[in-house]
């Protein structure tokens, strides 16, 4: 967006826990350069030079770096201060370029992780930006629509899961559903008078949204929820909201 960023993350707690420490500084050290023992522990000819107290120093320093790994508040400081550091290169000024602190909110079920990727992928649409999914610049969904293109998936984003039958880490929907969803969707956001089948897209049915469900979910995700999201919470809301109406 112009002035601010959305992003749908996954932390991978358990998979960060079972990195070698290796792979932890392997990783660290693309960020950041480390500290001296840390570079010199990432060679065998240094590493079997360095004393008990050093390696012990080492490995405490690299359960901090692991942490941080799969730390949302460390990520958005590494992403952010880059973002800052070009736009103030741009801009030929310094200080502060973001205004405050991130929000994040939490996915509880799977209906709020397809709500909210789908309110980041049209968000270009609901603000005018862009005309269309395939004309909306820096999205995931522009991305996934290009490599549909070719029968594949964006090797930087999180892959659909196509053969639900089998447990996987990807996201839990069909590519072909999810898309279709999001056309469907943009239509009704460009033309609200306009009939159109969201009640009937396969992703909501096998989830058993309603079109009111969907919309309530989609609407305004940073309004209208807090630290979580989840669809409990929006028929919750729906009800509160049904019972103020009648009053």
């Amino acid at each position: 967006m112009s002035n601010h960023t959305h992003l749908v993350l996954f932390v991978d707690k358990q998979q960060a826990l079972k990195w070698s420490d290796l792979e932890v500084l392997k990783r660290w050290h693309k960020l950041h350069k480390g500290t001296v023992l840390t570079r010199r522990y990432m060679y065998e000819p240094e590493r079997i030079r360095l004393t008990d107290a050093e390696i012990n120093s080492v490995k405490a320093t690299i359960e901090v770096y692991r942490r941080r790994l799969f730390d949302i508040s460390w990520y958005m400081r590494l992403l952010n201060e880059y973002i800052a550091r070009k736009a103030n290169k741009e801009d030929h000024c310094t200080g502060h370029f973001w205004e405050g602190r991130f929000k994040s909110q939490a996915l509880l079920d799977e209906p709020a992780l397809l709500a909210c990727m789908a309110y980041v992928d049209l968000n270009p649409v609901r603000a005018n930006m862009a005309k269309n999914p395939q004309s909306s610049a820096y999205t995931s969904i522009k991305k996934r629509l290009n490599a549909a293109k070719h029968n594949a998936q964006p090797n930087r984003l999180c892959h659909f899961n196509n053969n639900l039958k089998q447990h996987s880490r990807g996201l839990p929907f069909l590519l072909s559903d999810y898309l279709a969803l999001i056309q469907t969707t943009c239509q009704r956001i460009i033309r609200s008078d306009k009939p159109c089948e969201i009640s009937k897209a396969t992703t909501l049915k096998k989830h058993q949204l309603s079109e009111r469900d969907w919309q309530s979910l989609i609407g305004a995700i940073e309004a209208k929820f807090g630290t979580r999201i989840s669809m409990k919470i929006a028929r919750t809301r729906l009800v509160v909201s049904s019972i103020a109406d009648a009053c």
